[in-house]
């Protein structure tokens, strides 16, 4: 078995090499016995549209049902139907096969023990009982139920999300993946006008690359909003747990500019309310949130690692640049695009402002996008911590709760290893574009030192 199937926050790997029938026979032997150790007795599962995830799906079943396990069977899904049926039913495990936005030759497993996804100790533990073959065992095996989890999903945002005008017109691009099939029908019955673009499920992505933190798959979107002049455009991931959004004027909107709009509304009505954003998040963010009455919190990227924090600091929301967007607040905690999309649009109608109009107070900066500096699993993280001492040594503020941001008044620049690539990531933000160039001659001035001195 590769080891390095076992991420920081879920298993990856490539289909019939990395994962095979027999290893993921034995994730569901090592899972089913880290739930059964602790007092559980049943799990749900659901899966993406990929090819191999059905007979994922059985192997995994099969491995689960041998500890005892009952299997609750909640199909094709989007990954957030997945956690909301942990949350929701009387069960005591959940996992969600699914590749994301990786090429259809990958294929992974997001999984956990009560309501909510294991991350670094909780993999690393399972691995160990894996490689150990230390499995639970049961005289009586368990049962596989299908389970429609889509009627009671669509019925709590039909009946939790108030929209406000109806007719809205708006296009989801789904990418090919799983949330068209969910998404479209739920906007409609909820009285919007939803022009559907790659809304089939595809796991041969045909159209474009279902990963909506790159520009160049949100093209067909910005291209169709000002075509049907939609007052907004959303892109979900493959699964569904990352939202993209287009405004009416064709601009794209990221994961902190949204948690802007988000975080005020939340804060109207949980004033004071802790509110998390990840390190590559721009400061605007945390200033508007500071200033609405909020408590800022930046900490490290990650779903898994997120949704751990927002339990620590009782927070009502989160969010990534990624687009991973995590409510608490009316919800319960995890990050859901639907939802995300829902939210969004009970805010738009019951606005006089359009959306590009609604964040135009908040003041413009010059960002880099994230870029990536090419190195080796073995190096990326001495890379980092030398940077950080470096930079420490230098006499500038840094902030170093996952890789490394050094913070000016006017700016900020961040270098970070990658938890799933051989690769060190880098963002840049000031106030003014001269300074952008300044911040990032000094960032890749550090990486370069880093890299010479830990022999990279």
């Amino acid at each position: 078995m590769n080891a390095h199937i076992f991420r920081e926050y879920d298993i990856r790997g490539l289909v019939d090499k990395d994962l095979t029938i027999e290893v993921v026979e034995l994730l569901g032997l090592g899972l089913g016995t880290m739930i059964r150790r602790k007092g559980g007795t049943s799990i749900v599962v659901g899966r993406d549209c990929r090819e191999s995830s059905t007979r994922f799906r059985d192997a995994l079943a099969k491995g689960l049902t041998a500890t005892g396990l009952d299997v609750y069977d909640v199909g094709v899904v989007p990954t957030p139907l997945t956690y909301f049926a942990a949350n929701t039913l009387p069960v005591d495990g959940l996992a969600m096969i699914t590749g994301s936005h990786n090429p259809k030759e990958f294929n992974g497993f997001k999984i956990g023990a009560g309501k909510t996804t294991f991350h670094g100790p909780e993999i690393k533990e399972l691995r160990r009982l894996i490689e150990a073959k230390d499995f639970a065992t049961s005289n009586k095996p368990g049962k596989v139920t299908p389970f429609d989890i889509i009627t009671p999903y669509n019925h709590f945002i039909q009946q939790t999300v108030k929209v406000g005008r109806k007719g809205m017109k708006i296009v989801i691009d789904a990418g090919n993946g799983t949330g068209g099939a969910i998404a479209v029908p739920l906007f409609e019955s909820m009285g919007f006008d939803v022009v559907p673009l790659f809304c089939e499920m595809d796991a041969d992505f045909p159209n474009h690359h279902p990963d909506p933190t790159v520009v160049e798959n949100l093209q067909d979107l910005i291209k169709k909003v000002k075509e049907v002049k939609a007052e907004v455009g959303i892109a979900y991931d493959g699964d569904s747990d990352r939202i993209g959004v287009i405004d009416d004027q064709g601009n794209v909107l990221w994961g902190d500019q949204l948690m802007v709009l988000f975080s005020r509304y939340v804060l109207k009505e949980s004033p004071g309310a802790a509110i998390i954003g990840e390190v590559k998040c721009s400061y605007t963010m945390y200033d508007d949130i500071a200033k609405h009455g909020g408590r800022p919190i930046m900490w490290k990227a990650g779903h898994s690692l997120i949704k751990s924090k927002m339990k620590e600091e009782h927070a009502e929301l989160a969010g990534e640049m990624s687009g991973h967007i995590f409510f608490k607040h009316r919800y319960f905690g995890f990050d859901d695009a639907v939802y995300a999309s829902a939210r969004l649009l009970e805010i738009l109608t019951h606005e006089k402002q359009s959306m590009s109009q609604l964040l135009s107070d908040v003041p413009k900066t010059f960002a880099s996008p994230e870029l990536r500096f090419d190195t080796t699993e073995e190096k990326k993280f001495a890379m980092v911590k030398r940077a950080t001492e470096i930079l420490r040594d230098a006499g500038h503020k840094v902030v170093d709760v996952d890789g490394v941001r050094v913070t000016f008044p006017d700016g900020w620049g961040l270098i970070r290893a990658s938890n799933t690539q051989p690769i060190l990531v880098l963002r840049y933000e000031a106030s003014t574009e001269a300074r952008v160039k300044e911040i990032q001659a000094l960032i890749e001035k550090t990486v370069a030192q880093a890299q010479k001195e830990v022999g990279a």
